[in-house]
């Protein structure tokens, strides 16, 4: 197995394009662990962790955020969780702070893995995959357009993640995540809600109950028609919006639960985060 470390951009997207058997490694939280365990044994590994531009985030003209694929979970919590709030608590709940200190966005995005926990808050949060190849230059991909299958996203062999781009809120966001227990672990499934009051919309984001992360589509148009914006949450809007997140699943059986349990499990966490939204957004979109 070759280990190829590239300094540059530049350099990486060219190693890319000449050996498109290679498995890009950024953080690698992922990627080793099926090595150690001999699931996958890649015949070379491009690890990105070199290129600091990687590594940072800047403002776009448009005001939202662009955050580069290899920015690790602690500065994401440390410094954009006020302005990310729906990402920056499901990279609170990601292994351990050694794996938090490692682990990025662009490994989880590049791994697709159903499980992920940052795809949910991607997808209610209406986040933008920016990726690029030495051939065809930039790529922007919608979140809900880059899964495809069970571990398998859209790009194309000699294609890397850059950056990832998302609008700062402007209301209340909220991430849960069911797991065997409360530290370490794989969800059993996952939900992120993200209202945006403004323009009375609702982003939603499910995980690990179904064959790719996927919004609740049904959900989020019948939440925002049904919603008093401006006055108390409804129970039966409540109900109504849980059932509909659990009905847009499509889970499995497996060793960490069933698919009647991670149904059930959808259908109150987003009863809870839109209680939590709601009460947020109640107080002025103030964080409790």
């Amino acid at each position: 197995m070759d280990f190829l470390r590239p300094q540059t951009w530049a350099d990486a997207l060219a190693t890319a394009a000449d050996r498109p058997d290679v498995v890009p490694v950024q953080g690698g939280t992922d990627v080793m662990v099926e090595m150690n365990f001999d699931l996958h044994r890649p015949t070379a590994l491009l690890d990105l962790n070199p290129i600091t531009e990687l590594t940072t985030w800047e403002e776009n003209p448009d005001g939202s955020l662009r955050v580069g694929a290899g920015m690790p979970y602690v500065r994401i919590i440390a410094e954009l969780g006020d302005r990310l709030p729906g990402i920056a608590q499901a990279a609170r709940t990601v292994g351990s702070p050694q794996i938090r200190n490692r682990g990025t966005v662009g490994g989880n995005l590049g791994g697709a893995s159903p499980a992920g926990d940052l795809h949910a808050p991607l997808l209610a949060c209406g986040a933008i995959v920016e990726a690029e190849s030495a051939a065809r230059g930039t790529r922007m991909i919608p979140a809900d357009q880059f899964y495809v299958g069970v571990k398998r996203h859209c790009l194309e062999p000699d294609e890397l993640i850059r950056a990832f781009h998302v609008p700062p809120a402007i209301g209340p966001q909220y991430f849960s995540k069911v797991g065997t227990r409360n530290a370490m672990v794989i969800a059993v499934c996952s939900f992120s809600l993200a209202l945006f009051p403004a323009e009375r919309r609702v982003g939603t984001g499910i995980g690990s109950a179904a064959p790719t992360p996927r919004r609740a589509t049904a959900a989020e148009e019948f939440l925002a028609a049904e919603l008093d914006w401006d006055g108390p949450l409804d129970d039966a809007v409540a109900r109504r919006f849980g059932d509909l997140v659990r009905e847009a699943a499509s889970p499995i059986d497996d060793v960490r639960g069933t698919a009647d349990y991670r149904r059930h499990a959808l259908a109150v966490m987003a009863r809870r985060t839109l209680a939590w939204s709601w009460r947020d957004h109640r107080n002025n979109g103030e964080a409790a």
